[in-house]
């Protein structure tokens, strides 16, 4: 078997209304269309992709995402190309948003360019663009760089 891409990613907030605010915006702009937005959860697709925001449950209303804790560590999107990545830079310099990484190339596959940036509660997000086959136009097939 191989997979087809990952179809959906749920990531839930602590602060919804905040968070559903961000991603509203956000996610459009990276070309996802939205077909779900109700009190509990605002849900686009595009790209192959689904990417939704949820609620959490009552008593989890107002906690962070903790970064290294047991779970999720970031989202990627990819961009069609490093252009995307500068456009998503501009974006959201006008957001109320950490950015963590400023776009940059890195060593994870030849012509890695990436940012790094944060939602309201602290999730990592990511947009990359990779030329090519990325890793698979390489002899060794595997990462260079230590991930972390």
């Amino acid at each position: 078997m191989e997979i087809n891409g990952v179809a959906h990613v749920f990531v839930t907030a602590g602060d919804f209304e905040r968070s559903r605010e961000f991603y509203r915006r956000l996610l459009p702009f990276l070309g996802l269309t939205p077909v779900m937005d109700s009190e509990n959860v605002f849900y686009c697709v595009g790209g192959r992709t689904g990417f939704a925001v949820q609620r959490p449950a009552a008593e989890h209303a107002g906690e962070r995402f903790v970064q290294n804790r047991v779970g999720l560590h970031h989202v990627c999107f990819r961009a069609r190309s490093r252009e995307d990545v500068d456009a998503l830079h501009r974006f959201l310099e006008g957001e109320d948003c950490v950015v963590v990484r400023e776009p940059r190339d890195d060593a994870w596959a030849p012509g890695y360019y990436s940012i790094l940036f944060e939602d309201p509660d602290g999730v990592r997000l990511e947009l990359n663009h990779v030329p090519g086959r990325g890793l698979f136009d390489t002899p060794e097939r595997q990462v260079q760089a230590p991930l972390g």
